[in-house]
């Protein structure tokens, strides 16, 4: 999804995804690599004896390896029903060498590609058909109703956040929470077959959290951003889904002050001021 990290880093992760596949008796296919943010993940296709598969790995300084985002794809392996499209986890991994942890985990193949390749913004439309956004909305729907003790937003989070980052008087306090993937975006979404990936920061959300994160990365292609709000409207025209809006663009614009997403701070400060217009 991410640009190929710095030469070191890069290194280094090649080396141990190749340690990685050896442990999971996995042999990589061909040389195609999926990279995440600053070289934290490697994934790469491999055969196994079960049949083709994609092979994840994970990294982190030792001494933070762990805790809720290594768990889980296998939280959401073990919790998820099966009306959420996902990739069946079947094996993994967790080794320390050096510095570095790492986490290997052997996921069955997803033939279909995801709708962006390098990045979450949304940049053009999508040919995506009825039976696509159906699916989608059955997947959110069942997602919210999974009981977990996860956390993917915190209340304490959005007290400190969002009267900095919107610069408007707000109540901060969620009206409704529920299950969010926490991290949907069109490069975690499949097409035109649809399939979630990356189950790491699943958790509990304000309502509608995923819903309003997808429409934030389509406000570059107002067609589509105006599809999501109709194929989703059950979800973001309530008083909870404008809440969770403005818990997202509270999120993007604090990375635009750290560099990231620039492009969309024009769109989001636009949609901020709609929905401020609407309290």
């Amino acid at each position: 999804m991410y640009l190929e990290p710095e030469p070191d880093t890069a290194k280094r992760m090649r080396k141990m995804h190749l340690v990685a596949a050896e442990q999971l008796h996995a042999t990589p296919l061909g040389s195609r690599e999926a990279w995440g943010w600053r070289g934290r993940t490697l994934s790469r296709p491999v055969a196994t004896a079960s049949g083709d598969g994609w092979l994840r790995l994970v990294s982190a300084q030792a001494d933070k390896a762990g805790g809720k985002l290594w768990e889980g794809p296998q939280e959401a392996e073990r919790l998820m029903p099966p009306a959420v499209p996902r990739p069946r986890l079947r094996e993994r991994h967790v080794w320390t060498e050096g510095e570095y942890g790492y986490l290997a985990e052997l996921y069955e193949a997803v033939t279909t590609p995801t709708i962006t390749t390098r990045e979450p913004i949304l940049r053009e439309a999508p040919a995506l058909d009825g039976a696509w956004w159906d699916g989608l909305r059955g997947a959110l729907d069942a997602i919210a109703t999974v009981s977990s003790s996860r956390v993917a937003v915190r209340q304490e989070y959005l007290d400190r956040a969002m009267p900095e980052y919107l610069g408007i008087p707000i109540d901060t306090a969620a009206p409704v929470w529920t299950t969010a993937h926490g991290d949907l975006h069109w490069a975690n979404l499949t097409g035109p077959t649809l399939t979630v990936l990356d189950w790491e920061g699943w958790g509990i959300a304000p309502a509608g959290y995923d819903a309003a994160l997808l429409h934030a990365y389509s406000l570059l292609v107002p067609d589509t951003a105006a599809e999501v709000r109709q194929r989703l409207g059950h979800i973001l025209d309530t008083s909870a889904g404008r809440f969770a809006e403005l818990v997202v663009i509270t999120e993007l614009l604090q990375a635009v002050t750290r560099g990231d997403n620039l492009e969309l701070e024009e769109p989001l400060r636009a949609r901020l001021a709609y929905l401020a217009a609407q309290s």
